[in-house]
């Protein structure tokens, strides 16, 4: 990946994050695996990324923990959102609409 999308990435990944959880409880690897599905193999969240987005989100209430374990029967950390995150998810979503709607405008008009 470019490194201009990698900067833009790190700007979006809390979003991007919060929005695969509102589908219910996941571990990190599987968010980092469904982020690059759905984006058609162009968003790559690396460990380095996702764990500090995960525990910044924790910590501001967006999101909560519990260990448990995967289908392939390993320990691992599942992550979903709280109420508050349910919430964040969806202005986050609205702030993003709006932007992009707003360069969109620029990229024709300027």
């Amino acid at each position: 990946m470019h490194k201009d999308k990698k900067d833009l990435l790190q700007g979006t990944l809390d979003l991007l994050v919060m929005r695969v959880l509102r589908s219910g409880p996941r571990h990190g690897y599987d968010i980092a695996k469904h982020i690059h599905l759905v984006s058609e193999n162009v968003i790559h969240v690396g460990q380095g990324s996702l764990y500090p987005s995960l525990h910044r989100m924790e910590r501001r209430g967006y999101i909560k923990a519990k260990w448990d374990i995967t289908e392939t029967g390993r320990k691992a950390k599942f992550y979903e959102l709280t109420k508050d995150g349910v919430i964040k998810v969806s202005e986050e979503e609205k702030n993003w609409e709006e932007f992009t709607s707003a360069v969109g405008l620029i990229l024709k008009n300027a």
